[in-house]
């Protein structure tokens, strides 16, 4: 029997991997080397290895090795070999080559050089020449030089290996075939397979590491299904042999063992689609079960004991949108959800970026560099033990005072009139005591210039103080304003007891025009994490005028939240999409929020990935509402119309003004409306008053009263917000 040398190439990091699968398929004196790994055998460990290979790019039958100093060189050893005996003159040729010298300065030179030498030795027998065919070569030829040496193969794969023929559709930047199983065997699956557990995998995408798993648990080669091989257009090639080896590929297929489930879910139900398609295509629909389910819904299967198990996940690596910050709150709500729903199993992770990797708030006790395509990644191994304890989350360092012991204010120290500003706050602070433990409410509205003194809003985020002055009227002394605005932080320091050396957020607040209310106040990017409901939303107590989140709408959000099941909702003038989070959590089937301003929309983003929720399913969209609205051909079944009450952005012609343009705006969103949906229409100007004609177009029911919750009630003109519906 004839003895061959073979190269099987592989990605970064698997060549560890690939020379005991080798091995295992019968392989001889097999070698790891820089370019992949090489091994002995006959034809048939060859095909085996084509066939069976989970892990190799390409498996390279080698024809010769030579020493090549110049381009002269190159062609003479290419001349030199027998390709009469390897392909036909009526064939067509590819040449793959790698590597550089002084005399070869790129690939594309070497790979014409040796061309023209094997075309010129079927010319010199007086043969037609092979054409060159760079998409679809009957024989592709590998050619590598490196240090001064020249190894040349013929490749007996074709394309690569990892495109194993299942994918239907793979979707954007999909994880490489091989590079899922390779991160599957590191993860410890045949182990666990072997023992008869589940895997999960909770952002499956298309699909691959579950169809990767299945094809294990079933002994499917992973070749089986490609229609179109390399050595199909070698001389030298066997279809006997080919054929006895593939029948034996499909006659070793198995059952599963008994107790493996492999379980995929996305936030982005054509990703699930794309999973579904080509899990049929494979035959595997009882064995892989799919379902459209955001990251934070995510939790153990409960129709049966699973005390261990393997979760697997490709989060995005924020390659596409450059938004680290966002994926870091991604990986975050990964690491909070795993380690509370799957204690004692087992987890692999990829990521593009150490930062991600931290970001999970877990300690990882494996690390491997991998690399997809050119993108070089990590593989984190994780163990969900009880010890292996998350992190502290850097956005809630701040959440809880911790240092109560450190304050130095007492009350005796304060003037008469901060004394007076923290009576009353003592006396909020236990009117609202009792609404707050029912409501489970952790942001309020502590004060709101209940003295005319003291104009100033005092709100608590989660134990943090937030000050807002009013502007004072003119007739006031600046000096005097500045005094008792200082003696209202005394007044909130003492009564909340708040360290003397962390600063208290304070800003003083004027009526904003224009795009003067997107300006930044400060510059210190710091935001932390609150709760409202079933969401978690993003707060940023310094940087700008408002904080990220508009207290009053409170209710209105939770209504929200409780009408989005199973609906389509839109969110005009969507600001940081604390109301898309609400619908979302609330189940909403997808959500598109639309506003003009990028600072807000990357807020939304970060908000949905702090959540787990799919921006593929909650579209982004940047546009003038009025605008978008014109152009929009779809229909929605719960709308949220909260504009600005004037504003003249840059981005926009003209301008907006809520009195004036009321009717044309609630017009534009009711006629994306669905018959039976409803809109609510919401607005902060405190004269506003709806207009007439538009109460007899549509069903209209006034419901300020019910959203404006108990720490507003001093001020019930905060806003004012309507139902609508559509006359029937």
């Amino acid at each position: 029997m004839t003895q061959y040398r073979f190269l099987a190439t592989s990605p970064k990091g698997l060549g560890s991997l690939l020379v005991p699968e080798m091995s295992n398929l019968g392989a001889l004196d097999v070698r790891e080397t820089v370019a992949g790994v090489t091994f002995n055998g006959g034809l048939g460990v060859g095909y085996r290895a084509c066939l069976h290979s989970r892990l190799a790019n390409r498996i390279i039958l080698q024809l010769s090795e030579f020493a090549a100093s110049s381009a002269d060189d190159l062609y003479d050893g290419m001349a030199n070999l027998p390709w009469c005996d390897h392909l036909a003159p009526s064939s067509t040729l590819a040449i793959d080559f790698s590597g550089r010298s002084e005399d070869i300065r790129n690939t594309q030179f070497g790979a014409q050089r040796c061309k023209d030498a094997i075309v010129d030795v079927f010319r010199s027998r007086g043969l037609s020449r092979p054409n060159v065919d760079t998409r679809a070569p009957d024989l592709r030829i590998h050619v590598r030089l490196h240090r001064g040496r020249v190894s040349v193969g013929i490749d007996l794969s074709g394309t690569s290996l990892h495109q194993r023929g299942y994918r239907t559709d793979p979707g954007k930047a999909p994880l490489k075939e091989n590079l899922a199983a390779a991160v599957l065997i590191r993860s410890g699956w045949p182990e666990l397979l072997a023992a008869g557990q589940p895997l999960v995998d909770p952002m499956c995408g298309s699909g691959t590491f579950l169809i990767e798993a299945a094809m294990m648990a079933t002994a499917r080669p992973p070749g089986l299904d490609r229609n179109r091989w390399g050595f199909q257009g070698w001389l030298g090639h066997s279809p006997a042999q080919w054929q006895t080896i593939e029948a034996d590929g499909r006659d070793r297929l198995r059952p599963a063992p008994e107790g493996v489930e492999l379980r995929g879910y996305d936030g982005d139900i054509r990703a699930v689609r794309r999973a579904e398609a080509s899990i049929a295509a494979l035959g595997l629909e009882d064995l892989i079960r799919v379902r459209p389910k955001a990251l934070n819904t995510l939790t153990r299967p409960t129709h049966r004991v699973m005390q261990e198990g393997l979760i697997v996940c490709n989060p995005p690596w924020g390659e596409r949108l450059g938004q680290l910050s966002t994926m870091q709150l991604l990986y975050r709500e990964l690491g909070q959800v795993i380690h509370r729903e799957f204690q004692g199993w087992k987890a692999g992770i990829l990521t593009a970026h150490n930062e991600l990797g931290r970001a999970v708030g877990l300690r990882s006790h494996k690390q491997y560099a991998l690399n997809n395509g050119s993108i070089d990644i990590q593989l984190l191994l994780f163990d969900l033990s009880s010890s292996n304890r998350l992190a502290p989350d850097p956005a809630d360092g701040h959440t809880k005072n911790n240092n109560a012991g450190q304050v130095s204010l007492a009350a005796e120290t304060l003037t008469d009139g901060a004394t007076m500003l923290a009576n009353r706050l003592v006396k909020n602070k236990r009117r609202l005591k009792s609404w707050l433990k029912s409501s489970h409410t952790t942001c309020y509205r502590l004060y709101d210039a209940d003295m005319p003194e003291y104009a100033v809003a005092i709100d608590v985020y989660e134990g943090v103080p937030h000050v807002a002055e009013y502007a004072p009227p003119k007739t006031i002394d600046e000096e005097a304003a500045e005094h008792r605005f200082q003696e209202a932080l005394a007044a909130v320091r003492s009564v909340l007891q708040w360290p003397d050396d962390q600063p208290i957020p304070a800003k003083r607040r004027q009526r904003q025009r224009g795009a003067g209310q997107y300006n930044k106040l400060d510059q210190t990017g710091e935001r932390i994490t609150v709760h409202e409901g079933q969401a978690r939303l993003l707060v940023n107590l310094n940087d700008y005028l408002d904080t990220g989140l508009f207290l009053d709408h409170r209710p209105l959000r939770l209504t929200l939240s409780e009408e989005a099941a199973g609906k389509h909702f839109l969110n005009l003038f969507c600001y940081t999409g604390a109301a898309t989070i609400h619908a979302a959590l609330g189940g909403a089937a997808t959500s598109t929020s639309v506003d003009l301003s990028n600072t807000y929309l990357k807020w939304l983003v970060d908000n949905l990935a702090l959540n787990g929720l799919s921006e593929r399913q909650h579209r982004v969209v940047r546009a003038d509402c009025l605008t978008w609205l014109e152009a929009c051909d779809r229909k929605f079944d719960l709308v949220l119309l909260d504009p600005p009450s004037f504003s003249n952005s840059k981005a926009t012609e003209g301008t907006l003004d809520i009195i004036r343009d009321q009717a044309e705006l609630v017009d534009a969103a009711m006629s994306v409306l669905n018959s039976d949906g409803t809109l609510y229409f919401s607005n902060n100007h405190r004269r506003f008053e709806l207009a007439e004609d538009l109460k007899q177009r549509y069903r209209v029911e006034d419901i300020t009263r019910q959203t404006i919750p108990e720490d507003f009630k001093r001020r019930k003109d905060i806003h004012h917000c309507w139902r609508f519906q559509h006359l029937i």
